[in-house]
């Protein structure tokens, strides 16, 4: 009966996005999974949505997993403390959040770190980025996996073909001390913004740009608002599949054990899945009518020359050794 009210559920969300992805049945663990992704096609929420059946197709009586999108539940200035309340047990914030918990993190961040997401996947399976997944438990937090949604790209309300193009303009970024010097090197001005107000902020002109994926990019509408989008590839925009310790440490040890099972396998296809995800969301924007700009050899080289010395400032934060580990993967 769950599975037919997971379909049911699934469409509902197709058309408001409002509602919990399940309905768990008494007795069992209900795990409320929150993110800030709308849509039906975004790597995240499939993802999402792929867990929640799966856990509660073969955890039935057990554990229930309820997936809330969209900011209903949470937004993501607040879904960090949420759980450490307990009023949320599964998240998959961004991983430029954790800047304030740990520098470390900033390694994501650090502009052509990576060639592409093949080399970020390679690294998050290394010994050091398996190792970051257990960086924030005296916090509370502890990371189930790496939930990949693609390399960022720049729009903005002019076309950028080079990084001088953006002297003076205001982006939005997340809170990321990084992804704040990345725009600094720019000779643009940093704008922190909630997510769910991106849209708005590009609309009214309180912020002249943002960077993003394809697929953020086309389900957020972004585009819309934005004279062009340049595929720069200069940054990795991935998430933390996140849980509580208090939250995995209360779980019976065999349904621990399947639980971390059902992450872990559902973390790698979607990982597989990303770039073809990415790909029909590029072109879903071109068929919308939206323009990208693309970038000769010698124009990507200058982007790369602004921003490199962005990892000499942090490398003292982050360490020699991870940015090693991650450049070399």
């Amino acid at each position: 009966m769950k599975k037919l009210t997971l379909t049911l559920s699934a469409l509902a969300l197709s058309i408001s996005a409002t509602g919990a992805f399940a309905n768990c049945d008494s007795g069992e663990i209900v795990a409320k999974l929150s993110h800030v992704t709308g849509g039906t096609s975004h790597p995240k929420v499939v993802a999402a949505n792929n867990f929640a059946e799966r856990v509660n197709n073969e955890m039935n009586g057990k554990l229930c997993v309820e997936v809330y999108p969209n900011s209903t539940l949470f937004g993501d200035s607040k879904e960090l403390e949420a759980l450490l309340l307990g009023d949320v047990q599964i998240l998959a914030p961004s991983l430029s959040k954790f800047g304030s918990y740990s520098p470390k993190y900033g390694v994501f961040d650090l502009p052509f770190i990576f060639k592409d997401m093949d080399a970020a996947i390679r690294f998050t399976q290394s010994e050091a980025g398996k190792g970051l997944l257990h960086e924030m438990e005296d916090v509370g937090f502890v990371g189930l996996g790496y939930w990949m949604s693609g390399m960022k790209y720049f729009s903005a309300n002019k076309p950028l073909i080079e990084p001088s193009d953006a002297n003076g303009m205001k982006f939005r970024v997340q809170t990321s001390d990084v992804a704040k010097a990345m725009i600094e090197a720019m000779g643009a001005s940093p704008q922190p913004m909630a997510f769910s107000e991106v849209y708005g902020a590009l609309q009214t002109g309180v912020v002249d740009g943002q960077e993003n994926t394809w697929s953020n990019i086309y389900t957020q509408k972004f585009f819309e608002v934005q004279d062009s989008i340049t595929e720069t590839n200069h940054q990795l925009l991935a998430y933390l599949f996140m849980t509580s310790s208090e939250f995995l440490d209360s779980l019976e040890p065999e349904v621990r054990e399947q639980f971390l099972k059902i992450a872990d396998e559902v973390t790698q296809e979607a990982n597989l899945a990303v770039k073809a995800a990415e790909a029909e969301n590029r072109q879903n924007i071109l068929n919308a009518g939206g323009k990208i700009n693309t970038l000769n050899d010698e124009q990507r080289q200058k982007w790369v020359d602004t921003m490199k010395p962005v990892w000499k400032k942090f490398e003292s934060e982050i360490g020699a050794d991870l940015i090693e580990a991650a450049a070399g993967a």
